[in-house]
């Protein structure tokens, strides 16, 4: 169990929460209007449900503090992406699996924010910023925990 934990990237989860919202609840990029003309969407159509709200707390000031669907996403992606750069702490084979699998997520996020509609929202970029700072932290703490491990072991 600990070794699929340790190959398997946690940022996955979110972009395949959000792979799943775009696939069941996103719109169609292309409408007719009353006259019968074609319309092109000027906003990805996942843009709507990820402004909708996902919690409301009321707050001591009077105001209540309301959590987006988009931003529940971006949490969840912070966390896992803090999770992500503690296991890359370990200098072990499953970490560089671990590495080449985030690199594959970011090349696929990356895909698809330039080429599909529903994905070229501002949630989505902050995902794949995410996976690329995975991809980049991940590779450098690696190195430098395995050059200190090199370090005290040949004493230099």
């Amino acid at each position: 169990m600990r070794l699929i934990f340790g190959i398997f990237p946690l940022l996955v989860i979110p972009v395949v929460l959000y792979n799943l919202m775009a696939m069941a609840f996103g719109g169609p990029v292309q409408g007719v209007d009353a006259s019968g003309q074609l319309l092109q969407a000027q906003a990805a159509p996942m843009a709507n449900l990820l402004n909708e709200r996902f919690l409301g707390l009321p707050m001591i000031s009077g105001v209540e503090w309301v959590l987006s669907k988009g931003d529940a996403i971006v949490l969840l992606a912070v966390i896992f992406l803090f999770l992500e750069i503690l296991k890359s702490t370990s200098t072990g084979t499953a970490t560089i699996v671990n590495h080449g699998i985030s690199l594959l997520i970011f090349i696929l996020c990356l895909v698809q924010f330039l080429l599909m509609p529903n994905f070229a929202t501002s949630t989505f970029f902050i995902l794949t910023a995410m996976t690329l700072l995975d991809v980049l932290a991940g590779v450098i703490v690696t190195i430098v925990s395995a050059r200190r491990d090199f370090g005290v072991a040949g004493d230099v």
